[in-house]
């Protein structure tokens, strides 16, 4: 649907937002409140006690603009008193990575208090509604206000005097509730195709690693193993591995340290070649999917302690945080990060099919157990050196490897599509959003 612009504007001076409806003003956040913005109280969370105020932290607050029950935290009631919520209160997140975030405060949500990273608004109502305020911090031009006015110490921070000199327009009080009410039936359409899509994205992700465990265990699927040649439906047997399960029948036990070779032995990153190599660290490796996000040197990092020497065609696999799934194919002669272990397999394993392997759920599964038993989740040599693989025939290896790059690559590419779909909306939702508020587009007709 096409929404008609307001019919007559007036220049309003300000940077942010140029003009605006001829029945509307621009005001100061400071000059819309009861009293002043209040900071939040400075006490640890250490109670659950359903019977006392909940104490609302930003962390509680997800991105649905609800409260996480899982982080459920409360406060003395004399603790808790001076900071007690009304219905409506709007709060502001002042530092960190969430500054800027917001969230309206419902009645229904029980007695609440709030912490000191967060900032309380209590508005005048027969001037601002307090939703019409919420729907304002959700526009790109609050977004745009925020960046510019972080206080830029150690983290981002925004103090209750910068949130004090947020300009906002505000249309009569009338005109709010129909905004409002647009927006509130527009966005919960929106939010439902989001959730829809947020859904199937985690249906595709699921699939995905469930082929992966399926094929690299248990063999290709029958239509799959007719077209490779291999029996549809083979005999299966215990593989003794508790955490591999059955396996065809014919295929092999080995240990790893028998069939893998892990490089050993540091180069120095500061002197040639290997400062103009590339440096493959975790952060450089999408999550699970096996492929490089980006490629830097040796050079480019800054690198300075040791790091392993990796040839093309070797796996990398990162030992820390092991529930990340971080493993990767060298695309070239490089260096790896001490974090890391390159890998080379020796005449009964593909090195492309131990990467499905390290990247599969029950290999995950089975290393995130032996990582937690150290303070640092991590996997070391001497764990791994002990792990029992399953190994098929080589040229069933190679089989496994064409069928899930073709078959991962066709489901991440629907993936792929789906999240810009998902950007696309998320984008749109803003962008309606900043128009109804800001005065550039007319929504009286539509409600």
């Amino acid at each position: 649907m096409r929404y008609l612009p307001y019919a007559q504007k007036h220049a309003t001076g300000s940077n942010w937002i140029s003009s605006i409806p001829i029945n509307w003003s621009l005001h100061r956040l400071r000059h819309l409140l009861c009293g002043r913005l209040e900071y939040g109280a400075n006490e640890s969370a250490e109670l659950d006690d359903h019977d006392l105020p909940r104490y609302i932290r930003i962390t509680d607050i997800d991105e649905n603009d609800s409260l996480r029950d899982e982080t459920f935290r409360s406060l003395p009631e004399e603790v808790a008193r001076p900071y007690l919520l009304e219905d409506g209160d709007v709060l502001f997140a002042r530092s960190g990575a969430t500054s800027g975030k917001t969230f309206l405060y419902r009645s229904s949500w029980g007695r609440c208090a709030y912490a000191g990273y967060l900032i309380r608004a209590r508005l005048r109502r027969k001037i601002v509604l307090p939703e019409f305020l919420r729907y304002f911090t959700a526009s790109s031009t609050y977004w745009q206000w925020l960046s510019s006015s972080y206080i830029q110490s150690t983290i981002q921070n925004v103090s209750a005097e910068k949130y004090a000199d947020l300009t906002l327009p505000i249309p009569p009080l009338e005109e709010q509730r129909i905004i409002v009410c647009f927006l509130d039936a527009k966005i919960a359409k929106i939010d439902e195709l989001v959730a829809n899509k947020r859904q199937l994205i985690e249906k595709l992700k699921e699939k995905r690693s469930a082929l992966i465990a399926r094929t690299v265990t248990q063999g290709l699927p029958p239509e799959a193993a007719l077209v490779a040649g291999l029996h549809p439906h083979p005999k299966m047997k215990d593989s003794g591995v508790e955490w591999l399960g059955q396996i065809p029948e014919y295929w092999g036990i080995e240990k790893f340290s028998r069939e893998v070779q892990i490089t050993e032995g540091q180069v120095d990153p500061e002197v040639e070649p290997y400062l103009s190599m590339p440096l493959i660290a975790p952060n450089h490796i999408e999550s699970g999917t096996g492929r490089l996000i980006t490629i830097e040197t040796a050079a480019d990092q800054y690198a300075e302690s040791g790091k392993y020497l990796c040839k093309e065609g070797y796996v990398i696999y990162s030992k820390i945080r092991p529930a990340l799934q971080k493993a990767v194919i060298a695309p070239s002669d490089c260096l790896c990060s001490a974090d890391m272990y390159p890998m080379d397999c020796r005449q009964k394993i593909a090195n492309h099919y131990l990467l499905w392997l390290l990247l599969s759920s029950p290999f995950t599964g089975w290393s995130v157990l032996e990582a937690d038993r150290v303070a640092m989740p991590k996997i070391n040599r001497e764990t791994l050196s002990q792990l029992r693989l399953p190994v098929p025939p080589l040229a069933e290896q190679h089989a496994i490897v064409d069928f899930l790059e073709a078959e991962t690559l066709q489901l991440d590419s629907f993936v792929g599509k789906v999240e810009s779909a998902l950007l696309r909306l998320q984008e749109y939702r803003q962008a309606l959003i900043t128009a109804a508020v800001t005065g550039k587009i007319d929504v009286r007709a539509a409600v």
